[in-house]
């Protein structure tokens, strides 16, 4: 029996249960000293004076050091494009340049003497004008470099370099949208440690997305080879992007160990990840949408204002996912998308889950809705006018992406289906005209993602070992996504070996010897399927060890994955050969111990594409601007679907933050770059009580782009549900003459947008 495509329990779940996972905050490390950083208060100034002779004098301190006492490199741009001259310092000497950026470290004994040490440090700054929005940044009237002289971190084009035909549509409508700023908010915030062994080799313990990247950053800062660091990563408390990369808090830490001869440990609370952890989202987009009154989408011109905070990690690079996921899963002949990225006086700007596509949804959904809102026509059947068909795959886009498969109308279907879209129209009519203060809305979002893309390939190995059972080693770094279950699943699908018999490892640099970033919801594409690969080799290998044991030809010799037994073929119930026989003869013994070990790097054929069609039904109390999310059915493809119980859990957690980005958050800084909401108690997270039950399933089309068919799952949710929503609100509000509301909806917001419609009661 198969386990792909069955409902199979993590295998994960029991340890994190009963308490038994290992967080870097529960690793013993004898003798550990805590780290501290005095961070900047000003959002752009320049330092006149750091004193820390009163820190250095505290009892419990054993180290102070600012940026003149480092000779460590600057974290480069990540991308080529990006000037050199935007590198970020490991800690600020001249200039500070958003509220957070580190200044000073100090190592203490425990966590209470640094927290008294942070405070005795005097920090003189002459405040420099700040620049906080992205439009204004563009101006290039406050430079954050001025030795490059420009704030323009970089700029992308897709589609045609030519204005769309506008003139030849019969209307054309405009409209600009904020796809706000958001913290991640990982439950575990960027904990990390460092030591050096005995034998001159550095330790260090990240709650990472992948150990190798991050030995990649250790070797490059420190001027180290591979083989002197060791990455290990266990159990990781979320990250959503936020954490594929080292920051200079991290990078400091093997530094301070060496200076202090002890482990040490960075832990920092939640109000100062919510200021250093990176930030997202954070567009300014405008586009302006021409087709013809039957609902014929013809032109799209889209612009993205990318704000990459203070130093241009990968915003650059997320604005540019935008512009390249244009026109999403429509057919729409002229397209061309420009996006611009940015600095301002604020947080740098990281990967959160979906990584531009999710700005790429928003922009398009909205769009659409504007134009059937100028035409007069219901939004679905615009969409489902345009959609692209599933005959017409693989279709290239104007933008140069090749969506490999799909049936988008049939999703549009279902959805409509489940939520009964006609009779929905009905009561919004009944209310409207009874004059109703709840005012009905439905909102739609028909989307695509690309999955599979960043990273190259991934590693996969898997070996016999004597006692019959099997370890797999993955490239692959867990942080919720269930990768233990889903590679167990596909070893045990292609050995008969029940998932017990079969250890899955990953998160250490000396034991998996490469591996890459997990992000992008690439991991089952291109990790699942090394393992598979791999996992095929190894029984090729073992058949012809079978074939040894039962004197047959190996062609004779056949794999019962009922019983995970060979025999010879014609005679199953003659002697058979279990992978427990296999493992008890390797040669384990003498100089060259025998393995039976195979290994894959798998790439695939290129990106898949993903996609969904969600519809939310919210009620609007129009005499407070509440919005309650009674309803929201979705349906998204993975290709194949691996373990639906693990998907739907990437689905549900996806969607948990596309409403928590429609309704809820936003990370906010006044006019001078101090930032508003630091805290839980002003950052408005949502909890179980303020989400619906979803109403969810699972499509499959399976993507030619890699042997499984696999397609990511893990951000769907946060691509379909911010605009659908947003739409369903702006719906609920549309009889008064509301065109558009920003995210985050809140009461206060919709209550503004109610007051100021044209035809407000």
């Amino acid at each position: 029996m198969t386990l792909l495509g069955t409902s199979v329990r993590r295998v994960e779940d029991q340890r994190l249960l009963v308490g038994e996972a290992t967080f870097v905050a529960d690793l013993d490390l004898p003798e550990v000293a805590a780290v501290g950083f005095v961070t900047s208060t000003v959002a752009h100034g320049r330092i006149v004076r750091v004193d820390v002779a009163d820190a250095r004098s505290m009892p419990g301190i054993l180290d102070v050091v600012t940026g003149d006492d480092i000779d460590l490199p600057a974290l480069p741009p990540v991308f080529p494009y990006v000037p050199e001259g935007m590198a970020r310092p490991l800690l600020a000497t001249e200039v500070v340049r958003y509220v957070g950026e580190p200044i000073v470290a100090i190592v203490g004994e425990d966590a209470a003497s640094v927290a008294d040490a942070l405070e005795a440090v005097v920090i003189d700054i002459d405040s420099l004008p700040a620049v906080i929005g992205a439009v204004d940044a563009r101006r290039d009237e406050i430079l954050l470099f001025p030795e490059v002289g420009t704030n323009l971190a970089a700029t992308h084009a897709a589609g045609s370099d030519d204005e769309p035909p506008f003139a030849e549509c019969e209307v054309v409508v405009e409209g600009t949208f904020i796809n706000q700023r958001l913290a991640p908010c990982p439950i575990e915030t960027r904990v990390a440690a460092a030591r050096w062994g005995d034998d001159g080799r550095l330790v260090f313990h990240a709650s990472c997305q992948g150990v190798h990247p991050i030995r990649a950053q250790l070797t490059g800062t420190y001027g180290l080879d591979l083989a002197e660091v060791q990455v290990i990563t266990s159990d990781v408390g979320g990250s959503f992007g936020a954490k594929a990369r080292l920051g200079p808090e991290e990078l400091l830490l093997p530094l301070l160990a060496q200076r202090t001869g002890r482990p040490v440990r960075f832990l920092p609370d939640r109000s100062a990840d919510m200021v250093g952890l990176g930030h997202s989202r954070a567009q300014v987009q405008t586009v302006r949408v021409g087709g013809d009154r039957d609902g014929t989408l013809r032109c799209l011109d889209v612009e993205v204002v990318g704000d990459a905070g203070a130093y241009p990690i990968v915003g650059p690079n997320l604005v540019k996912n935008t512009g390249d996921l244009m026109p999403g899963p429509y057919r729409i002949g002229h397209v061309r998308a420009r996006s611009v990225s940015v600095l301002t006086n604020t947080n740098p700007v990281l990967a959160y889950r979906g990584a531009g596509r999710p700005e790429a949804g928003a922009l398009i959904d909205r769009a659409v809705d504007l134009f059937a809102a100028e035409i007069g026509m219901d939004p679905l059947d615009v969409r489902t006018h345009n959609l692209i068909g599933p005959d017409e795959f693989p279709w290239q886009s104007p933008t140069g992406l090749t969506y490999d498969s799909g049936d988008y109308p049939a999703a549009v279907e279902a959805v409509r289906t489940a939520i009964d879209h006609d009779g929905l129209r009905q009561e919004q009519a009944t209310r409207r005209e009874a004059g109703a203060r709840q005012a009905l809305g439905v909102g739609w979002s028909v989307f695509i993602d690309r999955t599979g893309g960043p990273g190259g390939s991934e590693y996969g190995s898997v070996e016999l070992r004597p006692d019959g059972t099997v370890l797999a080693l993955t490239g692959s770094s867990p942080y919720g996504q269930g990768h233990h279950t889903a590679w167990a699943m596909l070893v045990a699908d292609r050995t008969g070996l029940p998932l017990e018999r079969i250890e899955v490892v990953h998160g250490d640099t000396d034991i998996v010897p490469r591996g890459n970033i997990t992000g992008g919801s690439k991991s089952a594409q291109k990790a699942g399927s090394a393992i598979a690969e791999a996992t095929d080799t190894l029984v090729v290998a073992a058949r012809e060890r079978a074939a040894d044991l039962l004197e047959a030809s190996v062609d004779d010799v056949v794999l019962d994955l009922d019983t995970a037994t060979f025999y010879v073929a014609g005679s199953p119930g003659a002697t058979t050969v279990g992978w427990s026989d296999l493992g008890a003869g390797l040669v384990t013994d003498g100089p060259e111990p025998e393995t039976l070990r195979c290994e894959s790097d798998f790439s695939g054929e290129g990106p898949t594409y993903p996609y969904g069609a969600y519809a939310a039904v919210v009620e609007v109390d129009l005499d407070t601007g509440g919005v309650d999310l009674v309803r929201l059915v979705t349906v998204d493809d993975a290709g194949t679907v691996l373990n639906p119980m693990l998907a739907m859990g990437q689905v549900h957690g996806g969607i948990g933050q596309g409403i928590a980005q429609a309704l809820f958050e936003e990370f906010i800084y006044d006019d001078d770059g101090n930032p508003l909401t630091a805290s839980f108690a002003d950052y408005a997270i949502p909890t179980t009580a303020d989400l619906p039950a979803y109403e969810s399933s699972l499509t499959e089309t399976p993507s030619p782009n890699n042997p499984l068919g696999f397609k990511g799952i893990a951000e769907s949710g946060t691509i379909g549900a911010p605009p659908a929503i947003q739409n369903a609100v702006i719906d609920a509000l549309a009889h008064l003459g509301v065109r558009h509301i920003d995210m985050p909806l809140t009461p206060e917001r919709v209550w503004q947008a109610i007051a100021e419609a044209p035809d407000a009661p």
